[in-house]
């Protein structure tokens, strides 16, 4: 409480001094053009759109350890190259490799109203239910808590449904799944413990309709792995108005599996810094998606963002004072184990990220950037970073305290800042984890507007720094 405080107040003093200070400048004017130039780039020449195109309508869905994640290693990789960057280079990390196998058969096989066909589809990571399936009685519960109450003696021999909704009161949806994906990361965990054959869990979203969403689980250690199963929303609130009336029983069939870990690679290009090489402004995405969708919002948006930014660089004759990376992680939607290497290889070769920005929530309508960091650093940084809003505001770009990253978040303790590239959160949960999240969802407007974005707090980074 007492760090947010801090926070607050040198927050409206800095506000209140730029509010003194408004009056242009010559260097203010000069960063104000360059960042136009930046804009009216992006949206003129840009190749961020066309690299969406081939990744996602011609490589398709990217889980990591198949094919395609194969395939987009080294279309990005080529991609990169072909930018003239001081160096590009693969980093190997070790990754699982899941697979869903076949169809999904989840359907209501005894209720008031008889049979019906649900739509569902297996959360990552998740067991398979063998061959002949799982029949049992379905019991609603709203939380990981709730299980825990009813105990054993309600629980064991049953498909537990996980039933709590985003919070339709939270304006920023990110929040709202925040308040409700525990019980599809932990739901199977706690309901094993107790004896439940599977678990059913309502899709993370706040849409009203048949699309199922999948998303990782996490096995906690020592319980007894369940199948695990989403449904959409539509067919969650079916099922729960059926066990209003009498008891429900499901029956489900799924035959995921893991297969053995393969090597894969976070894609890495980087131009030089002309005066302090050593001090890294990284950009980047993670390059996975899953299997039923081609993850364009997630994550091709946050990738091609990252690429463009280095792009945008090049075509603008920029020679950074700092190095400017963009890294394409792998694994981060059911492992972060491109991650975990990245942050380790850094860690060993005792690199400095002076900032680190992903994009990893969509390509909407920029709203601006969320800000982490080091407790110790934090607020002295943050003051240099929010001199810059008369700059950024035009744009309708804003900064405020917030979460950066999966893929950035373990490079905190080497003291720069985090950021996360923030566009307008309303329609992401419509796409996240699903069949729909293609190219044809993206504005190509939209997505060059977030990398111009991008790149205009790079070029902001890099020439002020953080001191």
């Amino acid at each position: 409480m007492r760090y947010l405080k801090k926070f607050l107040i040198i927050v409206v003093s800095v506000l209140f001094t730029l509010n003194l200070s408004a009056q242009s400048t010559p260097e203010a004017d000069e960063d104000a053009f360059f960042i136009r130039r930046i804009f009216d780039t992006a949206l003129t020449q840009g190749s961020c759109y066309d690299w969406l195109d081939y990744l996602t309508s011609r490589i398709g869905g990217r889980l990591s350890g198949s094919p395609q994640a194969a395939a987009a290693v080294e279309y990005t990789r080529q991609m990169l190259d072909s930018l003239q960057l001081d160096t590009v280079w693969l980093q190997p990390c070790q990754v699982p490799h899941w697979v869903r196998g076949e169809p999904e058969v989840v359907r209501i096989a005894e209720s008031p109203m008889g049979t019906v066909k649900l739509n569902a589809l297996a959360l990552g990571n998740s067991v398979g239910s063998g061959e002949v399936g799982i029949s049992a009685p379905v019991i609603e519960v709203k939380s990981l808590e709730e299980v825990e109450r009813l105990g054993r003696s309600q629980i064991e021999g049953k498909i537990v449904f996980y039933n709590r909704p985003f919070d339709p009161t939270q304006l920023n949806t990110f929040a709202a799944y925040g308040g409700a994906v525990d019980q599809r990361g932990l739901g199977a965990s706690r309901a094993s413990k107790l004896g439940a054959l599977a678990v059913l869990v309502r899709s993370m979203t706040n849409r009203s309709d048949d699309i199922p969403h999948t998303g990782a689980l996490r096995y906690e250690e020592g319980v007894k792995p369940i199948p695990a199963v989403a449904v959409s929303t539509n067919d969650a609130d079916l099922l729960s108005r059926l066990l209003k009336q009498g008891p429900v029983k499901v029956y489900l069939r799924t035959t995921c599996h893991f297969l053995k870990e393969e090597t894969s690679y976070n894609v890495i290009g980087e131009i030089y810094g002309s005066e302090k090489p050593e001090e890294l402004i990284l950009v980047g995405g993670h390059l996975d998606s899953w299997d039923v969708g081609t993850g364009a919002h997630d994550d091709g948006a946050g990738c091609v963002h990252a690429m463009e930014v280095l792009h945008l660089l090049r075509r603008l004759d920029y020679r950074p004072k700092r190095t400017i990376r963009c890294v394409l992680f792998m694994n981060e939607e059911n492992g972060l184990r491109g991650a975990r290497t990245y942050w380790q290889q850094s860690n060993d070769q005792a690199e400095y990220h002076l900032a680190a920005i992903e994009s990893d929530r969509g390509g909407f309508t920029p709203r601006g950037f969320t800000v982490d960091g080091h407790e110790e650093v934090f607020i002295d940084k943050f003051k240099q970073v929010i001199a810059w809003l008369p700059l950024l505001e035009p744009y309708g770009l804003g900064l405020s305290k917030g979460g950066s990253g999966a893929d950035i978040g373990g490079l905190k303790d080497q003291k720069g800042l985090l950021f996360g590239f923030e566009p307008d959160s309303q329609r992401y949960f419509d796409y996240h984890h699903t069949p729909i999240d293609g190219f044809d969802v993206v504005n190509k407007r939209e997505l060059e507007l977030g990398a111009a974005s991008i790149a205009s707090l790079v070029y902001l980074l890099d020439k002020y720094g953080l001191d």
